[in-house]
C-alpha cells in the first residue's frame, strides 16, 4: 500500500503561490528589511511623532489604537500559535474559548478601529500633518486599515452574526505549519474568503513593516526601567542684599574720590 502524498503534492499551483510562496517571501523581506533598515537608517528608526502639530485627536486616537492593537495581537498569538488541544488541556473548553475570543476580540478590534480612524482623520484633515506624510505612510495606513477592517469584518460576518467558523482548525494549522517548515496550504484553501484576504494583507503588512514607522515597535525603552536616577539641582538666585551690593560696587562713579 503506497504512502499518502505529502500535502504540498496535493495543493494546486495557485494555492502554493498564495499560501506558501507569498508568506515565505514576506517573512524573508521582514527579516532582511529590518537588518537593512537598522544598518542604513538608525536615525529614522522612530515613529516620527507629530504631537507638536496637533494633539487633540492624538490624545484619544493614539491610546485607543495602541491598546486595541496590543489586545488584538495577543489574541492572534493565542488563536494562531496555540493549538486547541493545549487550551483544552488547560481546562478551557472550545465553547468558552470561542465566546471569550469573539467578544473580547470584538471590543479590542472596535477600539483599534476607532483609534486608527482618528489617526487617519487627523492626518487627512490637518494640513501641516498631511503635507508631512511621506510615501511609506501612504503605503502603511491603507494597508494597515485594510488588514484591520478585514479581520473585524470576518469575525463579525462569521462568528458574531453568522453560524460560526472554527479558524483554529484551518487557518491556525496553516499558520503554524509555515514556521515549522511543514506548510499545509490546503488547510487555508477552503477557508472563507474574508479570512483568506485578512491573512494575505497581514503578510503584506509584514513585508512593508521594516520600511515604515512600524519599526518603532522594536524600540521599547526597556533600559528606562533600570537606568539610574538623574539628579537635578535647583540654581538659587542671589539674595537681595548681595545683589544690591554687587550693583553698588559695579555702578559708575561708585568709587570714593582719592
Amino acid at each position: 500500500m503506497s504512502a499518502a502524498p505529502p500535502p504540498l503534492a496535493a495543493a494546486s499551483g495557485a494555492d502554493l503561490l498564495l499560501w506558501v510562496a507569498v508568506p515565505y517571501v514576506c517573512l524573508a523581506v521582514f527579516a532582511v528589511g529590518h537588518v537593512w533598515r537598522y544598518r542604513q537608517d538608525q536615525f529614522g528608526w522612530t515613529s516620527r511623532t507629530t504631537q507638536l502639530l496637533e494633539h487633540r485627536w492624538l490624545r484619544w486616537g493614539s491610546p485607543l489604537f495602541h491598546l486595541g492593537a496590543f489586545l488584538v495581537i495577543a489574541g492572534h498569538v493565542v488563536g494562531l500559535a496555540v493549538p486547541d488541544t493545549w487550551t483544552e488541556a488547560a481546562g478551557i473548553s472550545e465553547h468558552a474559548y470561542h465566546i471569550t475570543a469573539v467578544w473580547a476580540g470584538s471590543v479590542a478590534g472596535v477600539a483599534m478601529v476607532a483609534g486608527l480612524g482618528m489617526l487617519c482623520a487627523r492626518r487627512l484633515l490637518t494640513r501641516r500633518i498631511r503635507l508631512g506624510t511621506d510615501r511609506s505612510d501612504k503605503l502603511l495606513f491603507p494597508l494597515l486599515s485594510a488588514t484591520v477592517l478585514l479581520g473585524i469584518t470576518a469575525t463579525a460576518a462569521h462568528n458574531v452574526f453568522g453560524a460560526g467558523y472554527d479558524y483554529r482548525s484551518t487557518v491556525s494549522v496553516w499558520f503554524r505549519g509555515l514556521f515549522v517548515l511543514q506548510p499545509e496550504p490546503e488547510a487555508i484553501a477552503g477557508a472563507p474568503l474574508l479570512f483568506q484576504l485578512h491573512a494575505l494583507t497581514a503578510f503584506l503588512l509584514f513585508a512593508a513593516w521594516p520600511f515604515t514607522r512600524l519599526v518603532h515597535v522594536w524600540s521599547a525603552p526597556i533600559g528606562y526601567l533600570v537606568r539610574p536616577y538623574l539628579v537635578y539641582r535647583r540654581r538659587t538666585a542671589p539674595t537681595t542684599t548681595h545683589a544690591a551690593g554687587a550693583r553698588t560696587r559695579s555702578a559708575p562713579g561708585s568709587r570714593r574720590a582719592a
